[in-house]
């Protein structure tokens, strides 16, 4: 998202609008000021606080002595999730050397940097759910051969999983408001109707909704990853099904964000589309079965929704929909946050207004303006430039599948500042 101002405003643009929570708006005010557009004004949705349990989890003083005892710890990595504050960022890199991570990557974030730094203690934040899904993970991983471990990472045996587990922390006091929804009477109620089901988890979702999609997983019944691992394995089930040219009724619970229901669909509309090209009428039904809380969602009539004859979609209390951009859910066509009620304050209305307000002469936008840091570090550093090394750690990782040579000897030389304090 910053990325795509800073190009916004290299192309020229005076204005840009946020439509995300506060610590998004945030980040992009503080990347366009290192890149030299500190006159580009930046604008967030709404006067109130647009705020995110993830993000204020970090920022909490708790979250602050989960990192004080890390320090203390030798050598130690804090891998933060990037729906975090630039501010969190940089303060936690100041105490624990830090890089971001996201969902898709996590795993192998962790994997690669126990590989380059023996002994190394990880410390994830701060969400829960995906920190202790992480770990259960890992136990998994440690009673798999080599082989099938060297196929997840080609430097890691059963040996080097079970070495690597005492040295995994989590923090255990923050949750995604959203993910909170797949509790157990959720997975009681999928076990009940849905037995035979694919299932799909999200890491950042209860450790009993990503037990059973793991349980599902070794059956060859299941996926448990990002949004994206869930998307590719759906659609992968759907033209494997097509490919077959038998009939079938497929069924996938979905263990992420409504808005991914409208991503699924679209991908598998395509897929019997394609078919239909050929003047060959598919055989294969799908079934999207969205397993939460009814007022989770936006209700809305089979018309409405323009679903097709060979899709049934719905919750567990049944009724018609498909969450997205076409019935009032969802941030993209992609899907994402679309459940959360923070992101719900961006609205259209919320944009139209302050377009129309713009260029903002009688100082009229104040209270929407993106909050911008000119504060400083503990050790009197910019936060904005402290705050985005970790996420630039992250880039070279993604770039390479290694992490970067500096945050290697931040890590080493933080293990011997605190060697020499012994």
């Amino acid at each position: 998202m910053a990325d795509g101002a800073v190009k916004m405003a290299e192309a020229g643009c005076q204005y840009i609008t946020v439509l995300g929570v506060d610590f998004m708006s945030e980040n992009v005010r503080a990347i366009l000021d290192q890149a030299g557009f500190e006159k580009v004004g930046v604008f967030r949705m709404s006067r109130e606080e647009i705020g995110c349990s993830l993000a204020d989890a970090a920022a909490s003083p708790n979250y602050t002595h989960f990192l004080e005892t890390a320090s203390k710890a030798s050598p130690s990595l804090h891998v933060i999730y990037i729906n975090t504050s630039l501010e969190t960022k940089a303060h936690g890199h100041e105490l624990v050397p830090t890089i971001t991570c996201t969902s898709s990557n996590v795993v192998h974030t962790i994997l690669q940097a126990f590989a380059q730094v023996p002994n190394l203690s990880i410390w994830y934040g701060p969400d829960s759910y995906m920190g202790e899904n992480i770990a259960e993970l890992f136990h998994q991983m440690a009673g798999m051969t080599d082989e099938e471990i060297a196929e997840v990472h080609p430097e890691h045996n059963s040996t080097t999983i079970k070495s690597l587990l005492p040295r995994l922390h989590y923090y255990q006091e923050g949750n995604c408001i959203v993910h909170d929804m797949f509790g157990h009477e959720v997975v009681e109620k999928i076990k009940e109707l849905y037995c035979d089901a694919f299932l799909t988890a999200h890491l950042e979702v209860p450790g009993e909704m990503f037990s059973l999609a793991m349980e599902a997983k070794r059956r060859g019944m299941g996926v448990v990853g990002s949004t994206q691992n869930i998307l590719d394995f759906i659609t992968r089930r759907v033209k494997d099904a097509l490919d077959r040219d038998l009939e079938d009724h497929l069924q996938f619970v979905l263990g992420t964000e409504s808005g991914m229901v409208t991503a699924i669909v679209a991908g598998v509309r395509r897929l019997l589309n394609s078919l239909e090209s050929s003047s060959k009428r598919p055989r294969v039904t799908v079934e999207i079965i969205f397993p939460v809380s009814s007022d989770s969602i936006t209700r809305t009539s089979m018309n409405a929704c323009h679903v097709p004859s060979s899709f049934a979609a719905g919750d567990l209390s049944m009724p018609t929909l498909i969450p997205g951009v076409t019935s009032g859910e969802g941030c993209s066509i992609h899907g994402g946050c679309a459940s959360c009620p923070y992101m719900k304050m961006n609205s259209l209305r919320a944009l139209l207004q302050v377009c129309h307000h713009l260029p903002d002469k009688d100082n009229s936008l104040t209270a929407y303006q993106a909050k911008g840091f000119s504060s400083t570090t503990p050790l009197g550093r910019s936060v904005a430039e402290v705050g985005c090394e970790p996420i630039l750690h992250m880039r070279h990782f993604q770039a390479t599948g290694k992490l970067p040579d500096k945050l290697i000897q931040q890590i080493l030389d933080h293990s011997e500042k605190d060697e020499m304090k012994l």
